[in-house]
């Protein structure tokens, strides 16, 4: 019997991506070889990245001029690429969390960095609105989910300079328009794939305004001239994410899934506002569809590890909420079915009724 998997990465994968995942693992495709011994180079595993490929570019609706490219390093490694290709005097960032933090961090290493808003004296609860985007920044950077604190930017925003978007944990929940960002990354563990993969979308334009020496692994031209293929890339991840992909096509595309996942996360955040004893963490008009952080009201503090232990007798698992911000974190990712958040639910009235009445 699988768990119902809340965990916020890496975590829970459409059962067709794993089932077809296991399979090629021992045998792709009936050719006596396991996805983990071809050559990346092959004409075994050509067509699955140009697949790949082509779904990005199907469900998202990307314009030309850009580029899908699949890389290592996770998200964390994009930190510091995204200012070495791209910050030659000052770059902006809007600071919405743990993540968006460290990208701030690395990005101070190339060049001058403009806070233009936080909402860090308030543990992070809310998205800033209100901020200026200086006209002769580089880029802006954004982080469109926090997954630490439960908060979302649901819209694709203008932006005067090029906008970049760390996209890791709300990446195919909606649908984008492409044409507003510049590059847009992410690791492929909260809603692609395993960890080890991460993606990037990029306009070539941008490209070639810097005048440092960038080291071949971390120069995107580089990768994108070798069609992500200057390294041997990730093969068995990236043949993992096509098959969520393709989950994602064969439900009907991103319109689709953002309807669903909407659905979910409305009826987890109706049972944490009508309870006695939960309480949400985030503001409610940037709450995340992805990442649903709560916690117990003061009164009922002494509860939280006793609901978690409550939680693993109901087959729920990856509950308990980061050390940030404590209690509890459902992440209620594309994969994650209506029926285990409905059991999430159920758990959470039982608890309540047990100890309150």
């Amino acid at each position: 019997m699988r768990k119902h998997n809340f965990s916020a990465g890496p975590a829970v994968l459409p059962v067709s991506a794993l089932e077809n995942t296991a399979k090629a693992v021992l045998d792709l495709n009936g050719i006596g070889m396991s996805i983990m011994e071809i050559s990346h180079r092959g004409n075994d595993f050509e067509p699955i990245i140009n697949e790949a490929k082509a779904l990005f570019t199907e469900l998202l609706g990307i314009p030309q001029g850009y580029h899908v490219l699949f890389l290592g390093g996770g998200a964390s490694l994009q930190f510091c690429m995204v200012p070495y290709n791209l910050l030659k005097t000052k770059a902006a960032y809007l600071n919405t969390g743990t993540w968006a933090s460290k990208a701030i961090k690395e990005a101070k290493l190339f060049g001058q960095v403009i806070e233009v808003g936080s909402s860090k004296e308030s543990n992070f609860n809310y998205i800033p609105k209100g901020y200026t985007i200086p006209a002769d920044a580089d880029y802006f950077h954004i982080t469109t989910n926090n997954t630490i604190f439960g908060t979302e930017l649901k819209e694709d925003i203008s932006s005067p300079v090029p906008l970049v978007a760390d996209t890791s944990s709300d990446m195919f929940s909606r649908p984008m328009d492409i044409s507003k960002y510049s590059l847009i990354y992410g690791g492929a563990q909260k809603n692609l794939g395993p960890a080890g993969l991460s993606y990037v979308i990029i306009k070539e334009s941008i490209l070639g305004k810097v005048d440092r020496p960038i080291p071949s692994m971390l120069n995107y031209k580089i990768h994108i001239d070798e069609g992500s293929m200057y390294n041997t890339p990730p093969c068995v991840n990236i043949f993992a994410a096509l098959q969520t992909l393709k989950w994602i096509k064969g439900l009907g595309g991103l319109d689709v899934i953002h309807k669903m996942n909407k659905e979910k996360a409305q009826m987890l955040y109706d049972q944490i506002d009508n309870s006695k004893i939960f309480t949400g963490t985030a503001k409610k008009e940037d709450r995340s569809i992805m990442n649903v952080v709560f916690v117990m009201k003061e009164e009922y503090k002494a509860l939280e590890q006793e609901f978690l232990d409550f939680a693993k007798t109901k087959n729920l698992s990856g509950l308990k909420g980061h050390r940030s911000v404590g209690g509890f974190r459902a992440s209620i990712y594309n994969a994650c079915p209506k029926e285990s958040v409905i059991a999430l639910i159920d758990a959470m009235k039982e608890f309540e009724k047990k100890k309150i009445g």
